[in-house]
Formats: structure tokens, sequence, C-alpha cells
């Protein structure tokens, strides 16, 4: 794959677009709301189990979740828990001046403030 060990490739910032794994941004946009409601957790100095009454799920399921398996947990879902702690979330849809889009699909992206 790779000419010797001291080629570097530059990655696109989506380590699973990358990885061309399907629905790339969707996976990227879980695992960065993962991270945030981990933080937030820390923050708030919850347990898992504190944290699992506040999300409505059990304390494994907060472990999993911590731990980046996000399988089965859908963005919906996920906005949910980032909300049961206590944050906004604030949706934008907006054109792109870029190309057509008839020519290329739209992106998913999350900014925390």
């Amino acid at each position: 794959m790779f000419e010797d060990e001291s080629t570097i490739i530059n990655g696109s910032g989506n380590v699973f677009a990358d990885l061309d794994l399907p629905d790339a941004d969707e996976h990227l946009l879980k695992a960065r709301l993962a991270a945030l409601i981990g933080e937030t957790i820390a923050q708030l100095g919850l347990t898992q189990s504190a944290a699992a009454e506040r999300l409505h799920i059990s304390q494994p399921d907060v472990s999993n979740l911590l731990r980046g398996r996000l399988r089965g947990y859908s963005l919906v879902r996920m906005f949910g828990f980032v909300r049961n702690l206590g944050n906004d979330i604030d949706i934008t849809v907006h054109k792109t001046a870029r190309e057509p889009a008839r020519r290329r699909q739209g992106h998913l992206r999350v900014r925390v403030a």
C-alpha cells in the first residue's frame, strides 16, 4: 500500500471518509456528539449511574457510549442525550455556493460553541 514507511498521506479531517465507509459524515457527527456527551458528564461531575438516570439509559449503556460504541444510537437519540445534559442544539441548513446541489451530496457538520 505504501512505498516506504515515511510516506505521509494527509487526511480529509474525517477518518470514516478516509476509510471509505458509507455514511462517513454521520459516523463523524455521532463520534463528536459522544465526545461532547462525555465532556459534559465530566464537567457536571456525574457518575455513570447519575448520567444514566439523566439520559434515561442503563449505566452499561453510558459506559458503551463513552467508549465510542455507538451502534444502535441514532443521531436523533444522541441529540436527545445532549439536550438531557443541558445543552442547546441549533441546526442550520444552508445551500452551498461552491457547486450546484445536483452535482454533490451535502455534508453533516457539528460545531460546539
